[in-house]
C-alpha cells in the first residue's frame, strides 16, 4: 500500500510538473509529496527525477518506470470501476497506432463519437505506416491492414479492402495508343508505387487463367498513399491502392479501373492487441465501436 501511494505520487509530480502542484492536486504538502517520491526511489535504488532549484525533469529510467506506473493507475482505476459498478466503465488512457491514410480518412471522423460515449478515456492515436511492436512500443490496439502472420496477437477482423489498378480518365487518354490489354503490358507504363508494397517493384494479381505477376517501373515512388493517389489524379500514371483510398474516386469517375478481369489481393482490417494482457474494457468497448463503424464500410 505504501508504493502505490509513493507510486500515485510520482506520477502526479510528472504530470503536474512540480511537487508544489502535485501537492496542491493530491491535497497534501509539500513536503509529504517530497518525502513520498525519495522513498520510492530508495525502495528501487535509482533516480528517477533530476531535481534543480527551479525545474525537475525525468531520469531516463524514470521515464520508462512512469509510462508503466501510468498505465498500472489506469488499469487499477478501470478495475476498481468495474468492481463497484454494476456495468464496468472504461477509463484511462488508450493508446491506438493506425495507418496513416485509413487513420485520416477513416478513423479519425470517429473518435469525437466514441469520446462522447466513454467521456472517461482519453485517446493517444498515432499514425505510421511502419509496424510497430504493440508491446515494446506501448500499444493498447493497432490497426493493421495486411495478412497476419504474429500469431502472438489478438485480432478481430473489421472489414475488407481490395487492391485496385486505376488510372485517371485523362491518363488513359493520352496513352491510348499504348497497348494495354493484359496485365503484361503494366510493364510498358509508368507507376505510382506504394515503398511499403511488400512485393516492391513485382505486382501480381489472379486473372482469368490463374496467377500472373509483372515487374513494373515506378516514375514516382512514396511511402503516402494519399500521395500515391494525387499523383494519379494528376494523370502521371497507374496506381494500385486499396478501395478505401480510391473507392470515392472510382464511384465518381475521377479513376477508372484498369483491367478489372484482374484481380488483385484483397487485405482484411483487423483491430489487434497483446494477448499477454487481459483484454480491457476501454480496447473491448474500442474494439466493438469500430466494429460497428465498418458493419457496412463506404469504400466498396
Amino acid at each position: 500500500m505504501d508504493q502505490l501511494r509513493q507510486i500515485e505520487t510520482f506520477v502526479a509530480v510528472v504530470q503536474n510538473g512540480s511537487f508544489v502542484k502535485a501537492a496542491e492536486k493530491l491535497g497534501d504538502s509539500k513536503a509529504a509529496v517530497s518525502r513520498l517520491v525519495l522513498e520510492l526511489e530508495a525502495r528501487l535504488d535509482t533516480r528517477l527525477l533530476n531535481r534543480t532549484t527551479r525545474k525537475q525533469s525525468l531520469t531516463e529510467s524514470g521515464a520508462d518506470y512512469f509510462e508503466r506506473c501510468r498505465k498500472i493507475l489506469d488499469d487499477l482505476a478501470e478495475a476498481n470501476l468495474a468492481a463497484s459498478a454494476s456495468t464496468a466503465r472504461p477509463v484511462g488512457r488508450l493508446r491506438i497506432n493506425a495507418p496513416v491514410s485509413f487513420g485520416n480518412l477513416h478513423l479519425a471522423p470517429l473518435w469525437g463519437g466514441f469520446l462522447q460515449r466513454h467521456p472517461d478515456v482519453t485517446l493517444d492515436v498515432t499514425l505510421s505506416d511502419r509496424q510497430v511492436d504493440l508491446v515494446e512500443d506501448g500499444y493498447d490496439l493497432a490497426i493493421r491492414i495486411a495478412r497476419l502472420l504474429n500469431s502472438s496477437l489478438i485480432s478481430r477482423q473489421l472489414a475488407s479492402t481490395r487492391l485496385v489498378l486505376c488510372a485517371s480518365p485523362a491518363y488513359l487518354k493520352l496513352k491510348r495508343q499504348a497497348r494495354l490489354s493484359t496485365i503484361e503490358d503494366i510493364a510498358a507504363h509508368p507507376v505510382i508505387a506504394y515503398s511499403y508494397w511488400s512485393g516492391g517493384d513485382s505486382w501480381a494479381f489472379e486473372g482469368p487463367e490463374g496467377p500472373v505477376e509483372v515487374l513494373t517501373q515506378a516514375r514516382l515512388r512514396s511511402n503516402s498513399g494519399d500521395t500515391c493517389l494525387a499523383a494519379a489524379l494528376a494523370g502521371q500514371g497507374l496506381i494500385l491502392q486499396p478501395t478505401f483510398i480510391v473507392g470515392a474516386d472510382l464511384k465518381a469517375g475521377r479513376l477508372v479501373e484498369v483491367l478489372p478481369h484482374y484481380r488483385a489481393p484483397t487485405l482484411a482490417i483487423h483491430a489487434v492487441y497483446p494477448s499477454r494482457q487481459h483484454l480491457s474494457v476501454k480496447v473491448r468497448r474500442m474494439v466493438e465501436y469500430l466494429a460497428g463503424a465498418f458493419k457496412k464500410p463506404d469504400w466498396e
